[in-house]
């Protein structure tokens, strides 16, 4: 069919004319973090990452690791290479395209004692060649190549897996997985936060001069943000339409009363990538408990929230009629769904086929940050990609989502700046597709309230 083959040829096209260098160069077309600031991966990991693509569709990446949440403590380098071979439009995630990557090499280049000394822990002694308690500083090593296995890249827990789910819009790379031990075997459905051009940024970014200037033997050194006092206080919304990973569209609006320590989030879900056709939506509301700052991730705090209620609407009939067929006492008033009228869930304790149990209990992570304009943002923790719930302390998030921003009062949808497909993926429903959806539901909500600020 002409629509599953289109958008491969389009992004395949769309490599080649963007990605060719600009310049004698091979820096010319490097790809960095669009987000301005030091990433967070679950465990957690602080890294900055660039990536440089070729017209041959030969890539380079170097992702510089950290033992600090600011990214100005560098621990180690790792230089990348090899080829990436587009394949098919996603038929799991609309707009992306399927990808293979091979590696042809992994250099190492360790740039503190401490560093050293935990590698030394984790990778087996032949890695690099020489006992790795000799490493010596600031010199590169060969982890990997073609003709040798693969153990020193899994012992690291090094994968390039992100390469697998590739849009172009900006860039986007698939997800990674937060389990540590899953992430050499998962295949992405959702995205990381995007990439841009280190030298064509849409906003000023100094993280991607920075990057820019880079190389293995010079991890970049990022300037301290400013400092920004966690404060709840008020509406915070989504700034775009939202991904989650296995097929989940939505925006999130957000708001806290420090002083009755109560909040109510607002949960829209869409069909969409675009999120302009709603499907359902979630009200929760209850109260929370600030804690201690979060000894895993320096700057973030600790939280704890409480759900007792629940309420929902259904925004098309799919959905109606789907939560009309669920037994009396399960899921809210039985067979009263209409679509656009709100149920209240709490008397039944929830809903049984959407997962949602009442009350219920998570461990939260926040940190607050400026933006390029020293607008403040609030950062709420990542749900685990399997769609667990954090609902004990050891399982609390160590990596966050995407920031939300204050609401000034007016507008309250996200912007579409972005065009009909931001980072975000799309189940393609039958026109009959009731039964579908029902799947889609049990998906979506295998814990619903079990991954409370990212409705799974």
């Amino acid at each position: 069919m002409p629509e599953a083959v289109e958008p491969s040829q389009w992004v395949a096209h769309y490599l080649k004319q963007e990605l060719k260098p600009k310049s004698n160069s091979l820096t010319s077309n490097i790809y960095s973090p669009s987000a301005f600031r030091c990433e967070v991966r679950a465990g957690p990991e602080f890294l900055t990452r660039s990536y440089t693509f070729h017209p041959s569709r030969h890539f380079q990446a170097l992702q510089h690791y950290y033992t600090d949440s600011s990214c100005e403590d560098p621990a180690y380098s790792l230089a990348i290479w090899g080829k990436l071979r587009l394949r098919q439009a996603s038929w799991i995630t609309r707009g992306a395209t399927e990808a293979e990557h091979h590696l042809s090499k992994v250099g190492i280049v360790v740039h503190s004692p401490a560093a050293r000394q935990r590698l030394a822990s984790r990778l087996p002694q032949s890695c690099v060649g020489v006992t790795l308690g000799r490493v010596v500083l600031g010199r590169p090593y060969e982890l990997y190549n073609t003709r040798a296995g693969r153990g020193c890249l899994a012992a690291l827990g090094f994968s390039m897996m992100e390469m697998g789910l590739i849009r172009i819009q900006e860039l986007f790379l698939g997800d990674i997985h937060t389990d540590w031990t899953q992430r050499t075997q998962y295949r992405p459905t959702g995205y990381q936060q995007p990439l841009q051009n280190a030298m064509h940024h849409i906003h000023p970014c100094a993280v991607c001069a920075l990057v820019y200037r880079s190389s293995e033997l010079r991890p970049p050194v990022l300037p301290r943000s400013p400092a920004a006092p966690l404060s709840l206080a008020g509406r915070w919304v989504s700034q775009h339409c939202e991904t989650r990973p296995t097929v989940l569209f939505l925006t999130r609006d957000f708001a806290f009363d420090p002083d009755q320590n109560a909040w109510e989030g607002t949960y829209r879900h869409y069909s969409d990538p675009a999120c302009s056709h709603p499907t359902f939506t979630l009200r929760a509301s209850g109260h929370y408990a600030q804690g201690n700052p979060s000894a895993k991730v320096p700057g973030a705090t600790e939280f704890v929230f409480k759900v007792t209620r629940v309420r929902a609407t259904a925004m098309e009939e799919a959905t109606a009629k789907m939560l009309n067929g669920t037994r009396p006492g399960k899921c809210g008033r039985a067979g009263g769904w209409e679509v656009g009228v709100e149920h209240d869930l709490t008397p039944t304790d929830g809903c049984t086929v959407l997962g949602i149990k009442l009350p219920h209990k998570e461990f939260e992570l926040f940190k607050s940050e400026l933006d390029h304009r020293k607008q403040p943002l609030l950062f709420v923790g990542e749900r685990p990609t399997d769609g667990s719930s954090a609902d004990r302390p050891q399982r609390r998030p160590t990596s966050f989502q995407a920031p939300m921003v204050p609401c000034s009062g007016g507008e309250t949808q996200p912007s579409r700046r972005h065009g009909s497909g931001f980072n975000l993926k799309q189940v393609q429903l039958s026109t009959n597709g009731t039964e579908r959806l029902a799947q889609l539901l049990l998906l979506l909500f295998g814990s619903v309230l079990g991954s409370l600020f990212g409705i799974y």
